[in-house]
């Protein structure tokens, strides 16, 4: 059951982050709002949120040698990898962003490997190639002639970046995220990434014209700061408890499924047979690596 509430948790965060994939894209389209501002605006619309949240829970006592420790995860898990993504997406065309996301699980199960000990089993190599092998399958099948946008060399360093240093933070610091509670590490991880940002977007963050972004651009900021950063940081840590880091990772493969089903449901796209079979490939890789007896 445990496991189980794991992988939900973990595939409602990565599908939230598959439709905030899409509205990042638009609001960086717009050129209204920076990525320091949109960071430091999701750091402190999840940072009152958990901090607010705690305070209907029981109070948890944080031991003072961790402090330094959520401090590197913050800056390792959120402000690196959040800010690398939100510099690419305005440069770096959608299929670049999709195929390089899949390096995460890879990354990822050498992380945990080096750090935490955990096998390299032969289901679990296999499960992360066959998923990769359907991302990519799906991604190549997506291409139009002449839709691919330019890529900036410098986003595909980003996007880079943004994968080795997440499955970084999935892979070093699994046992501090479970020695606390998903309220009490979170809030204060927010706050640390805040602190963080705020030297780098202060200047930006006042000097904004709030007035002039777009209706709908407000609303995709407002998914963007409750459902894409206070619930799925909620989900993430929580599932991480349950669930293996390469397990984890490998979700992060739905985030391009559900870009395509959003573009199928705007019209602007059509469910083909080669977007299905990927689908299958995709869940019979994460069903595979769920099924290796590594140890947790």
């Amino acid at each position: 059951m445990d496991q189980l509430k794991g992988h939900l948790s973990i595939a409602a965060a990565y599908t939230i982050f598959g439709l905030n994939l899409v509205f990042c894209k638009d609001i960086a389209n717009s050129g209204t709002v920076s990525p320091y501002v949109l960071f430091t605006l999701r750091a402190i619309g999840a940072c009152a949120l958990f901090w607010l949240l705690a305070l209907l829970m029981p109070k948890e006592k944080v031991d003072r040698r961790d402090y330094p420790k959520i401090a590197a995860a913050s800056l390792v898990g959120l402000f690196i990898p959040q800010m690398t993504f939100l510099m690419a997406i305005a440069i770096t065309s959608a299929i670049d962003t999709a195929i390089i996301g899949t390096l995460g699980p890879i990354f990822t199960m050498f992380f945990a490997f080096l750090f935490l000990k955990e096998p390299i089993t032969g289901k679990k190599a296999g499960g992360v190639a066959l998923s990769f092998a359907g991302i990519l399958f799906l991604i190549f099948n997506s291409v139009h002639e002449g839709g691919a946008a330019a890529t900036s060399p410098w986003g595909v360093v980003l996007l880079l970046v943004n994968s080795l240093s997440f499955s970084l933070y999935l892979g070093l610091f699994r046992p501090l995220i479970s020695k606390y509670s998903v309220v009490t590490f979170m809030k204060w991880s927010f706050l640390f990434s805040l602190l963080i940002s705020l030297p780098v977007s202060f200047k930006e963050l006042v000097s904004t014209d709030y007035a002039a972004i777009p209706t709908l651009v407000r609303w995709e900021i407002g998914y963007l700061i409750f459902f894409a950063t206070f619930v799925a940081y909620f989900l993430i840590p929580y599932g991480q408890k349950l669930i293996r880091p390469t397990l984890v990772s490998m979700y992060s493969y739905i985030q391009p499924i559900i870009a395509a089903l959003v573009s199928i449901w705007a019209g602007v796209d059509t469910l083909t047979w080669q977007k299905v079979l990927a689908s299958f490939l995709v869940v019979g890789g994460v069903v595979l690596v769920s099924r290796s007896r590594a140890a947790s």
